[in-house]
C-alpha cells in the first residue's frame, strides 16, 4: 500500500504515550509498506532526527509550527478566532496550512492508497470525502476528555466556557468519524463511545502495544516503599491526578507506611506542582532520558488519574517491567487488564491507599501481579502485533474503496 500519513505535533521524542504509539506503528509500516509521512515540529528543534529515526519511510516532511501556550495572548487569540469558527481551540490551534496544502496535493495526485488521519488534531488538515479514503486513528475519545475537565473544574465561569468546548469538540469528532471511511480506537470502550456519538460510522477497535523487549524487568531490587508515576506533566489530567494524590492518597499511605516516598517522572512539572510537593516525601525529578530506573527501584506503580481518554501507555510499560500497578478506573479505562489479576483497581482515596500499602507490605503478591501483567505483554502487545492489526484494518479500507 501507499500510505499518507498526516500528524500535526511531532513525533519525536517519544515522550508521551501518543507518540509512542504512532512512531511504533508507523515504523512497522513503512517496513512493509510505501508510507510519506506530514507532521510538525517546534522552529527550535531539527527535523533530520525524526527522519534518522524513521529510515523506511518513502519521505518525511516536517513543517515548523508552534501552537499557542496555555496563558498566552496567542492562546487567548485562538480561543476567540474558534468561537468564529466550527473548530473548538483545541483543534484550531493546530491548522497548519502547509500541512494542509501539501496533504491536498499529494491526495489530489493519487499519490495515496490510503490517507492516515492520525489523532482528531489532524482533520483540519485534510479534506475528507476525496478520492483518498482517510482513516481517522483516534488515540483519545477528545470530547470524553474535555467533558471530564468541565465536570472537575470548581470555578464558575471556566466551567462554563469547558461545558462549551466539549460540546463542540463532540460535534467535530461525530462530524469527522462519519466522514471518514473508518475509524480506529485504541479499545473497545472508546469504540461503543464513537460509534454511539457517530451513529452509521464504521468504527473499530485496535489493541495498544508496548516495546516489550526495551522495557523488561531488569533484576535490579526494589524498594518496596517507593512509589512511582511516570507521565508528561504538561498534560493536565496527569498534574491532576498527581495533586490528588500528594493531597488526598498518600497521607493516608504515610499514616501506616511512614517511609513511603514518591517519585514523580515527566518532563515539564508546574510551580504548583513543585509547590504541592514540597515538605513532603516527593520528589519531582522533571524530564529524564530513561524512565526504566526509576520504574524499576519502585515498589507500586501508581496511576490516580481522574480524567483522560484513550489507553495509558504508561500502564503497559509498568506491566511489562513487572510491576504491580494501582489505578483507578480512568486510569485503566480501555485496557484489557482484570483488576486482582494484572492490577487492583480503586477509586476512592482511602481504598487506592489502602491497596498501596497493602502491597508495600506483601512482596508476594506484589511478585505474583506484576508476573501476571508482564505474561500479558508478551503474549498480546508487542507493537508488531498491534501493527498488523491496524494494517489490516487499512487493507480492508483499501479493498472496499
Amino acid at each position: 500500500m501507499r500510505i499518507l500519513w498526516v500528524k500535526p505535533g511531532g513525533l519525536w521524542p517519544l515522550d508521551r504515550g501518543g507518540r509512542l504509539r504512532s512512531f511504533h506503528t508507523l515504523s512497522e509500516l513503512s517496513q512493509r509498506h510505501q508510507v510519506v509521512l506530514l507532521t510538525t515540529h517546534a522552529p527550535e528543534d531539527d527535523p533530520r532526527e525524526l527522519r534518522a529515526r524513521l529510515p523506511w519511510c518513502e519521505r518525511v516532511v516536517s513543517l515548523p509550527h508552534r501552537p499557542p501556550k496555555k496563558g498566552s495572548l496567542r492562546l487567548a487569540g485562538a480561543v476567540a478566532a474558534s468561537w468564529l469558527s466550527q473548530w473548538p481551540v483545541d483543534l484550531w490551534k493546530w491548522r497548519v496550512p502547509g500541512l494542509r496544502a501539501e496533504a491536498g496535493r499529494l491526495m489530489r495526485a493519487g499519490e495515496g492508497d490510503l490517507c492516515v488521519a492520525d489523532f482528531l488534531a489532524a482533520v483540519p488538515n485534510l479534506p475528507l470525502g476525496g478520492p483518498v479514503p482517510v482513516v481517522l486513528f483516534e488515540h483519545n475519545v477528545e470530547h470524553v476528555i474535555w467533558r471530564r475537565l468541565a465536570r472537575l473544574e470548581r470555578r464558575f465561569w471556566r466551567r462554563l466556557l469547558l461545558a462549551l468546548e466539549w460540546r463542540k469538540m463532540r460535534r467535530c469528532e461525530a462530524k469527522a468519524c462519519a466522514r471518514a471511511s473508518i475509524t480506529l480506537a485504541v479499545s473497545k470502550v472508546d469504540r461503543d463511545l464513537l460509534a454511539s456519538a457517530s451513529p452509521g460510522a464504521w468504527v473499530r477497535d485496535i489493541p495498544t502495544g508496548v516495546d516489550t523487549s526495551y522495557f523488561a524487568p531488569d533484576g535490579r531490587r526494589e524498594s518496596p516503599a517507593s512509589l512511582v508515576f511516570t507521565g508528561s506533566m504538561d498534560w493536565y489530567p496527569n498534574e491532576d491526578a498527581i495533586l490528588h494524590f500528594v493531597e488526598a492518597i498518600l497521607p493516608r499511605v504515610l499514616r501506616e507506611v511512614p517511609e513511603a516516598s514518591l517519585t514523580v517522572v515527566g518532563r515539564h512539572p508546574s510551580a504548583r506542582l513543585r509547590a504541592a510537593a514540597a515538605g513532603r516525601p516527593v520528589r519531582i525529578t522533571g524530564g529524564v532520558d530513561d524512565v526504566r530506573p526509576y520504574v524499576a527501584k519502585a515498589g507500586v506503580y501508581v496511576v490516580p488519574l481522574r480524567v483522560g481518554g484513550g489507553t495509558r501507555l504508561k500502564i503497559f510499560e509498568a506491566l511489562a517491567m513487572g510491576k504491580a500497578v494501582v489505578s483507578t478506573t480512568v486510569g485503566a479505562e480501555g485496557l484489557p487488564l482484570v483488576t486482582g489479576r494484572h492490577f487492583l483497581r480503586r477509586d476512592d482515596p482511602d481504598e487506592f491507599a489502602r491497596a498501596v500499602v497493602a502491597l508495600v507490605r506483601d512482596e508476594r503478591r506484589r511478585e505474583s501481579l506484576g508476573a501476571a501483567g508482564r505474561r500479558l505483554m508478551e503474549e498480546r502487545h508487542s507493537w508488531p502485533q498491534v501493527a498488523r492489526e491496524f494494517e489490516a484494518r487499512c487493507k480492508e479500507v483499501v479493498r472496499c474503496a
